[in-house]
Parts: C-alpha cells; structure tokens; sequence
C-alpha cells in the first residue's frame, strides 16, 4: 500500500494566509487580540500564538473565530481561495 505524506501546514503560504485574514478581519473589527480571545473565552495567548503563526487552527476554530468576528464564515473562507 503506498503511503501518502501530509505536509504540516504550519508555516507554509496558505497558512500565512490564513493569519493575515484573521488578523485584518479582527483589525477591522476593531478588536484588540484580548478582545477577541474573551469572546472565544480563550486565553489572549491563543489569539497571540496563532497571529505569530505559532499554532494551527482546526475547522471548528475557524467557525468559533469567525462568528465571535460577527463575519459569514463562508465569506471568509472565500478570501482564502483566491
């Protein structure tokens, strides 16, 4: 049976990507990282290690993050793609 390698997806461009939409949504929603960290009551570093691009974010995140950002998760995404 071959085996397949994953990369880590830590790091890599798409990921960059995904901090610098995250980043600039909350920004523009004039959220403070503590802002946003109590809204997903999570610690502020939370929001810190994942902007530093020191952590990954799972799909569920992604939806808890965007709906604490008030934005359509899907609209979101859509910044991803292209």
């Amino acid at each position: 049976m071959a085996r397949t390698t994953l990369r880590k997806s830590l790091r890599t461009s798409g990921h960059r990507k995904l901090i610098a939409v995250l980043t600039k949504t909350r920004k523009a929603a004039g959220l403070t990282q503590r802002d946003l960290a109590a809204r997903l009551k999570r610690p502020h570093s939370f929001i810190g290690r994942l902007e530093a691009g020191e952590r990954r974010l799972d799909v569920v995140e992604f939806m808890e993050m965007a709906k604490a950002l008030d934005v359509d998760p899907a609209k979101l995404f859509a910044q991803l793609i292209d």
